[in-house]
């Protein structure tokens, strides 16, 4: 699977729960400001984040940031399907299935694969998860945008969108689920969102 460069997302690097929180951690102390060394609740959010994208073997973990916006984490994984059945059918259930639904919907990427979109608005923040079906593998690759603040959601969300829309669905080395090629660009700009897993 290939993803896109998109100006605005940093991801992390997932070799190790402790260099994914050191440098979850440094990219939203830098956006925090002179404050973020006494916020312990600014530490205690990168571990969590952490251990929830290693426990789900996430391929991507990164910061989605504008200028706009409240900065939102975005994860990303190769999950199996059994049946993959059509993206309509997919939306039914998940609107039909899951609490807080704000809005579902289907659309296809930029390459033609089906997509589920689903989004959520509640007391916790924001949310947005976009299924990508593969309609020649039982797979789909899960994105979830998650930004708790919720101010300027339609440009982080729009972010999200433009890399959810350039994903490359076709073989590219290790089988689904496996990390490859997550660690931040030289320099650590967020330009470089592009990888393989």
């Amino acid at each position: 699977m290939k993803l896109p460069a998109v100006p605005g997302i940093t991801p992390v690097n997932l070799d190790s729960v402790e260099r994914t929180t050191a440098e979850l951690h440094a990219l939203m102390a830098r956006l925090r400001g002179p404050d973020a060394a006494r916020d312990l609740g600014l530490e205690a959010a990168a571990v969590q984040c952490a251990e929830v994208a290693h426990e789900q073997r996430a391929g991507l973990l990164a910061l989605v940031e504008h200028r706009d916006a409240d900065p939102a984490l975005l994860i990303a994984g190769v999950v199996p399907v059994d049946n993959p059945g059509e993206a309509a059918d997919l939306g039914y259930f998940l609107a039909d299935h899951t609490p807080g639904i704000r809005d579902v919907s289907d659309a296809r990427t930029g390459r033609g694969y089906p997509v589920v979109i689903v989004e959520r608005i509640g007391l916790s923040g924001a949310q947005l998860q976009a299924v990508v079906l593969d309609p020649d593998r039982p797979r789909a690759a899960v994105f979830t945008l998650h930004s708790p603040g919720g101010r300027g959601w339609l440009e982080v969300a729009g972010l999200a969108g433009t890399l959810v829309a350039g994903v490359d669905l076709t073989p590219a080395g290790p089988a689904p689920g496996t990390r490859v090629g997550s660690g931040r660009s030289p320099g650590g700009t967020s330009a470089r969102s592009a990888g393989r897993w």
